[in-house]
């Protein structure tokens, strides 16, 4: 990893001590966020052109997988900073003036950046159809209007890339800049779930916001898209499933401390002297070693260019699956203490949970590797 391990260690520790508040208010964790770009860790994988880190893949999953295990909430939004303005600097349809800007901000002042996709009717875009948030020409000039949905960081970002079409009859589709400090642009408080509640994921409503023809970054017709941006969906696969098993460690290390420290009258000695919660350890252990081999394996075959997508997607669905039975796991063998509020065991459920909602989900992951597997029939 890029950084001394003290300096990550006191990351972590500073994010889990605020953990609890943020959960509880569901506001953006600035403060976390400030610490990051103090460290220089917004800025990783911006293009050293710009004065970047310009760190690739083997730096930024270790180190999203340490910092979920402070914050989860903070490192989504860090993880979707370091994966767009990794693909940003590969992707030569950026026009250079753009490009500049966008990364000498991140470098600057941290500014946060995150692709905006998800909409009410259409849902995620990774299954197709034309998004009904559009971009149309009226008196010489771009106008965007539409909405979207589940925007993780809303609040806090400088910039969104927003999926669209063109209102033409034969619409493109593509990326959009958008600066949410817009004339036009209004966002929704509407994120309010279980877990990850701290990643300020509201709606953001567009009416009416003029832009410049250089912020229409990329529109391409619908069919011209397919196979297209391939490492930006293996990064996001292998980021998301490193970011949730880091929340699963945490889990696992507050279990054995409370196993260790709880001793029954009846007993008179410790929990974790009892060969069923061994048994119970054993079977978490064995979960999170897989998930650390698989993640190991997938970077190992990255380097040498042989992980495919539909193996990333698949080491998603795994390693997010196994933190999650590693969490539930801990929680059905001790009870009510770890359904408690006071005990952080409850917030790791919680938050552990929203794996599932990422892209790719199961249905897709399987049915890919499956038909990979299959071949033509």
């Amino acid at each position: 990893m890029p950084q001394s391990l003290s300096i990550l260690s006191d990351l972590v520790s500073r994010f889990s001590s605020r953990a609890a508040a943020y959960d509880q208010s569901g506001e953006i964790a600035l403060d976390n966020l400030a610490d990051l770009h103090k460290a220089g860790l917004l800025a990783l994988t911006v293009s050293p052109r710009y004065g970047g880190g310009g760190k690739g893949l083997r730096d930024v999953l270790p180190l999203i997988g340490t910092l979920a295990q402070g914050d989860p909430s903070t490192t989504l939004i860090l993880a979707m900073q370091c994966l767009h303005h990794a693909s940003i600097a590969a992707d030569p349809h950026w026009p250079e003036d753009v490009h500049r800007m966008v990364s000498e901000a991140a470098v600057q002042d941290g500014a946060l950046l995150n692709a905006l996709r998800v909409e009410p009717d259409l849902g995620t875009p990774s299954r197709g159809g034309i998004p009904a948030t559009h971009v149309s020409q009226k008196d010489g000039q771009w106008v965007l209007n539409g909405c979207k949905i589940y925007s993780t960081g809303s609040t806090a970002l400088r910039w969104g890339i927003v999926w669209a079409a063109t209102d033409e009859e034969n619409p493109r589709t593509g990326h959009v800049l958008v600066p949410l400090d817009a004339p036009g642009v209004r966002i929704e408080r509407t994120w309010d779930q279980l877990g990850m509640r701290a990643t300020g994921s509201h709606t953001i409503h567009f009416e009416n916001v003029v832009l410049p023809d250089s912020f229409l970054v990329d529109l391409r017709k619908p069919e011209d898209w397919r196979g297209a941006g391939q490492d930006l969906t293996l990064w996001h696969a292998l980021l998301i499933a490193a970011l949730y098993d880091g929340v699963a460690r945490p889990a696992r290390d507050w279990l054995v401390t409370f196993l260790h420290a709880r001793v029954p009258a009846n007993l008179g000695k410790p929990l974790a002297s009892l060969p069923r919660f061994q048994i119970v350890m054993g079977e978490i252990e064995a979960l999170l070693l897989t998930n650390r081999a698989m993640l190991s394996d997938a970077l190992a075959r990255y380097d040498l260019g042989q992980c495919s997508v539909t193996d990333a997607n698949l080491i998603k669905h795994v390693v997010t699956d196994n933190a999650i039975r590693s969490v539930e796991t801990g929680v059905a063998a001790i009870g009510n203490p770890a359904l408690s509020r006071s005990n952080p065991l409850e917030r790791h459920l919680r938050d552990v949970l929203c794996a599932r909602i990422h892209t790719p989900q199961a249905d897709t992951a399987l049915s890919a590797a499956g038909r990979a597997a299959l071949g033509d029939v």
